[in-house]
This record gives structure tokens, C-alpha cells and sequence, in this order.
């Protein structure tokens, strides 16, 4: 069985990326276990919490699932032509201690993801993620990119995928995702 996660970096209910991120996990190839996080109750990244208090409960908890996982898919909005607050500021704590980064990143399967209204779907967002990967020693699939423009015509108002190609692009993506981290797992 291949343990894949899947991270949505939006935080509001009806988000496209965090739909997105759903019908991943629902329509999951034989062979998968999709597990799904979201970034709630992970705080700002201080130093200063982080030498008085340790690393939140909320952290550990994404970077145990993380581990966990043969691969990851971030699953990513794109915030002014770039990677979102809240997302990025979760990969940060990720790598707190700096000593976990080999633990948590390095040589890990990662993929990218995402939807958005404008036309160009998540792309400039997608683009900015790789020097950060790249920093942290992720394996960075770079097999297929999943990106979905005009998504309010994609989704219905809770955030539920409805178009049926998105859908089958969606399924296509996770399993020859699934399929690479599974390859990388036996070398």
C-alpha cells in the first residue's frame, strides 16, 4: 500500500485547492492510502515560541503524518501571483529543528497541485514552491503538474469538484504520482 498525503494550503471552508484535495481522496487508485491534512491550528512561526514552548501540538502532528507518508501532494492556491502565507509558514515550522529537514524532506516524493480563478490556474504559485523544495532536499516530482484554472466553474459553492475532466485529470495525476513514490520507496 502507498501512503500518500495530501496537504491543503487554504484555510477557508469552501476552498477550491482544499475540494481539490478531497476528490483526491475519494477517488484514489487500488493500491493508495490518501490521507488528508489541512494547516488549522498551526500558528505563526516565532523563534521565540519555539525555544520557550517547543514545536506546537499542531506541527508535530503534520510532521508525524508527513513522515508517515511515501509521498506528498501540496496542494496549493496561488496569493498574488505566489505562494500562500499561511502554506508556506506551515513548510517553516516543518523544518523546525533544522535537524528534522533530513527527517521530514529530504529524498521525500512531493507534488504539486492546485486550482484557482484566474487563467493560468496555480502556476506562478507552483513555480515559487520549487526553490523551497529544492532547499529543503524534497524529491520534487516533476512527472505532471495538476493545475486548474477558471476553478469557480469547477466547483460547486461548498467546494466539491463537479467537472467530470478536472475529475479524471485529478485521478490520472494522483496515481501516476502514487506510482512514482512507490518506485522511489523500493530504490
Amino acid at each position: 500500500m502507498t501512503k500518500i498525503l495530501g496537504i491543503s494550503g487554504s484555510l477557508r471552508k469552501a476552498s477550491f485547492n482544499t475540494g481539490l484535495m478531497r476528490a483526491a481522496a475519494e477517488n484514489v487508485p487500488d493500491g493508495v492510502d490518501f490521507d488528508a491534512a489541512t494547516l488549522h491550528g498551526i500558528p505563526l512561526y516565532d523563534g521565540d515560541i519555539e525555544k520557550e514552548s517547543g514545536i506546537p501540538d499542531a506541527v508535530t502532528a503534520l510532521k508525524q503524518k508527513v513522515m508517515a507518508a511515501d509521498g506528498v501532494i501540496l496542494f496549493t492556491p496561488e496569493y498574488n501571483n505566489s505562494i500562500p502565507g499561511v502554506f508556506k509558514n506551515a513548510i517553516d515550522w516543518l523544518s523546525r529543528p533544522s535537524a528534522d529537514i533530513a527527517k521530514v524532506f529530504r529524498d521525500r516524493p512531493f507534488a504539486l497541485a492546485g486550482a484557482s480563478p484566474g487563467n493560468f490556474g496555480t502556476i506562478l504559485s507552483q513555480n515559487a514552491w520549487l526553490p523551497v523544495m529544492r532547499t529543503l532536499g524534497a524529491e520534487l516530482w516533476s512527472g505532471k503538474r495538476l493545475m486548474l484554472p477558471r476553478a469557480e466553474t469547477l466547483f460547486d459553492a461548498n467546494g466539491m469538484l463537479t467537472d467530470e475532466g478536472a475529475r479524471d485529470r485529478l485521478t490520472a495525476f494522483v496515481k501516476a504520482f502514487a506510482d512514482y513514490a512507490a518506485a522511489q520507496r523500493k530504490v
